[in-house]
């Protein structure tokens, strides 16, 4: 078998949701966009809705429409792009839910389907989707007649508790939705963390349930497994990889492993990020290719079959950190050459 193989421990997403769901006195729905985090939207959202998620949050009405093949109907599913142009089919035929973000989406949206429910976003500060508090107030009483499900805004800085960005936005979120009325959504993971000032009804975590952080309580998630294709022994002053990127002070034993950048490996791991045989790390030598990485394994006695890239000895953010990314990106450049194998849920 050529190909690495991924794991992904349901169980542990579980008892992720579970634990932050226990933290909040709402109701806790659930993020699964991009693939479920890269891990699978359809094995993902079926564990979590076995648990209890009765709520979804996706990205765009393409990801809602997958998401509803793979629940089927009852659970909500809210789209976080709003009514884009060409949605209202899948809007209407699917039950989809858009977060209205702009005074044209509202307007794309009541004219195409007056009577489908939606909620709002809110841009609180972050500058990214919802509407600004100017639009919103001179639209409020008239949107707020129309009984939203939901008025959502997005932290920008919760991932860090003393962000002085954090308690700004909540105020601005508390101005603009006093006295609505409706559901109120703030918090992601990094929201939920930061105490019960800003759970309001719901709360939407996303990385924390997939073991990244700021959750630095959650189960990891993903296990990767890649195989050893070959190993050779390098003499001194000979060179591996492209471009010479490692070249061999003493005799090395080198295994050839079955990964590179179009599997998720990021190319800026070269020379730096290790890889696992039971609890021994094995560093990476050369350049990240497309196919295939170099790793060192001289100071083992045996030649391994694989080598461990995540798992309980070095998880999402660990390799995030050595590659100057974060462990969002990590998981969803996971590529789909993977054997994927799913356990629990």
């Amino acid at each position: 078998m050529a190909n690495g193989t991924l794991t992904i421990d349901l169980d542990a997403l579980v008892q992720n949701w579970r634990a932050l769901d226990a933290m909040t006195a709402g109701e806790t729905a659930a993020t699964v966009k991009a693939d479920g985090y890269g891990l699978g939207i359809g094995p993902v959202a079926r564990a979590l809705a076995r648990a209890g998620a009765r709520s979804f949050f996706v990205a765009t009405a393409e990801e809602g429409a997958e998401l509803r093949q793979v629940l089927g109907p009852g659970p909500a599913i809210n789209i976080y792009s709003g009514h884009m142009p060409g949605d209202a089919d899948m809007i209407r035929d699917l039950s989809l839910v858009p977060m209205i973000n702009s005074i044209d989406q509202l307007q794309r949206h009541l004219e195409a389907l007056p009577q489908a429910p939606f909620g709002f976003q809110l841009d609180s500060g972050m500058n990214r989707l919802g509407m600004e508090p100017a639009e919103w107030a001179a639209l409020r009483e008239i949107d707020l007649g129309r009984e939203p499900t939901l008025i959502m805004s997005h932290l920008a800085c919760s991932d860090d508790p003393g962000a002085a960005m954090n308690a700004a936005q909540r105020r601005v979120f508390e101005e603009m939705t006093a006295g609505t009325g409706a559901p109120r959504s703030l918090a992601a993971t990094g929201g939920i963390l930061l105490g019960p000032d800003y759970h309001y009804d719901l709360t939407r975590p996303g990385i924390g349930l997939y073991g990244g952080l700021p959750f630095s309580e959650a189960l990891p998630v993903a296990y990767l497994e890649l195989p050893v294709i070959q190993v050779r022994d390098v003499e001194p002053g000979e060179s591996v990889g492209y471009g010479m990127g490692y070249v061999a002070r003493q005799p090395r034993r080198i295994a050839t492993l079955a990964a590179g950048y179009a599997d998720g490996v990021i190319r800026l791991l070269s020379g730096k990020a290790q890889v696992y045989f039971g609890q021994r790390a094995c560093p990476l030598v050369g350049r990240v290719s497309m196919d295939m990485i170099g790793v060192d394994i001289s100071h083992l006695s045996d030649t391994p079959a694989s080598l461990t890239l995540l798992g309980r000895q070095q998880g999402v953010d660990v390799l995030a950190e050595q590659a100057q990314t974060i462990g969002y990106e990590i998981l969803t450049a996971l590529g789909r050459r993977y054997n994927r194998r799913y356990s629990g849920g």
